[in-house]
């Protein structure tokens, strides 16, 4: 780099944003980084997030896992149950972190881990500045390709940074002005509907295990047991509907742009009197302070830089169930990419590199089945009791134990990204 402050604008303060800003620091400790965010303050809710792959090595380079671990759900395992609450399948956590089950060894709710991630960034001796209830709404390339033009949406003012790096989520404002395309273009719906939030009191009556009910037209409860001693649940209302354009789905789409809200009242009529703890989740969600809803979703980004504009996390590849780990590794690799970056003019060579690092990884993460959603939760009773047969019975042989153990003497582990030794100074690996 020059010797000049190197300036970055982040939009977004979430995970990817302030684990790229954490290792940015490291990098280039005299940067002038301005991290912008759309919401009046810190978002710290949201559903359990889990942290795997290369993510992991990542966390302990960070030196972040053991306060991670103390903020843990303390999850054993995960059941899923029938109607009166008994047990079909229960699925314990491996306890490795190489070769971890869908219950996670660092399973954390998304607000704790973002504070985690924060709160060192906004105490940094460089002083970042963190401006909340503005976002991007314009930019603009210098014609010399030595910068990017903001506009800010409440301010108006312009100003030019070196790298703007869009950490702004799913629906990303910023990749739709990059791609000059509407964001809306680029999210690749699974049909899925998640409404999230915090009941008081335990339902789980201090059961360490999550617990998951399927009900007909796709729709879920699940609760899983929250860390706090004073008692609560973490509850999510999931509406699983056939993918593409359907009355059904539509209803919901509507209900999300509508607000909260209507999207509780919806949930009202699609969960009222369907069993388990269904009634008192619903009652709960009235009082809840940290209700929020999204769709789940993939992103698919043609590409994830323009010029010096870069997409990170969610912005460029969301991945739900993986999006979190996603989000840190490309944190990572983009600041590493940065700290190799020796002039003005390797900014966006660096960016290249990120990019033909992440994407192959990115595709490997999004494939598979991408209806699995669907598969897991059936639309009918028949299709229900299929699913919790199979399920039942597998559990029941212990074949995920054993496949579990064949993995493990066969020796192998978690995919990771072949990542890049970058120069990190004073930092322990």
């Amino acid at each position: 780099m020059s010797s000049k402050p190197f300036k970055i604008l982040i939009s977004g303060s979430g995970i990817a944003g302030s684990v790229f800003a954490s290792w940015l620091l490291k990098a280039h400790p005299n940067a002038d980084i301005t991290i912008v965010e759309r919401d009046p303050c810190l978002r710290l809710t949201g559903a359990s997030v889990d942290i795997r792959s290369s993510a992991v090595d990542i966390i302990k380079w960070m030196g972040a896992e053991a306060e991670i671990r103390k903020h843990t759900t303390n999850e054993a395992g995960g059941q899923l149950v029938r109607a009166d609450g008994t047990a079909i399948a229960t699925l314990n956590a491996t306890g490795r972190e190489d070769l971890q089950s869908i219950v996670s060894e660092f399973e954390i709710f998304r607000g704790a881990l973002a504070k985690i991630f924060i709160d060192p960034v906004l105490k940094h001796d460089a002083g970042v500045k963190l401006i909340f209830d503005e976002y991007v709404d314009g930019l603009e390339q210098r014609e010399d390709g030595r910068g990017v033009v903001i506009t800010f949406a409440r301010s108006k003012e312009q100003k030019t940074y070196d790298l703007v790096v869009a950490a702004d989520g799913l629906g990303s404002r910023i990749r739709g002005m990059m791609l000059d395309a509407s964001p809306r273009e680029q999210i690749h719906d699974e049909g899925v509907h998640a409404a999230y939030f915090t009941v008081k009191g335990d339902l789980l009556q201090g059961s360490k295990y999550s617990r998951w009910y399927n009900t007909t037209r796709g729709r879920v409860v699940s609760l899983r047991p929250d860390p706090d001693p004073a008692g609560l649940t973490r509850a999510m209302l999931i509406n699983v509907k056939p993918q593409g354009h359907n009355p059904a789905k539509d209803r919901f789409d509507a209900a999300l742009r509508q607000g909260n809200d209507r999207y509780m009242d919806l949930m009202d009529e699609e969960f009222r009197d369907v069993g388990w703890l269904a009634n008192d989740v619903l009652a709960g969600m009235r009082e809840s302070p940290d209700f929020y809803c999204s769709v789940f979703a993939q992103v698919r980004s043609p590409k994830l830089h323009a010029g010096r504009v870069v997409l990170l996390g969610d912005a460029g590849y969301a991945t739900p169930g993986f999006g979190t780990s996603l989000a840190i590794i490309g944190a990572y690799v983009l600041a590493g990419e940065l700290l190799n970056a020796t002039g003005d003019g390797n900014v966006t060579a660096a960016l290249e590199r990120y990019e033909a690092l992440m994407v192959p990884f990115v595709k490997y993460s999004q494939g598979g089945i991408s209806s699995a959603m669907q598969l897991l939760n059936p639309q009918t009773r028949w299709g229900i009791w299929v699913k919790n047969t199979i399920i039942g019975s597998l559990l029941w042989l212990k074949i995920d134990q054993m496949a579990m153990v064949a993995a493990a003497w066969l020796g192998f582990t978690e995919k990771k990204l072949d990542m890049p030794g970058y120069p990190w100074p004073c930092v322990a690996k």
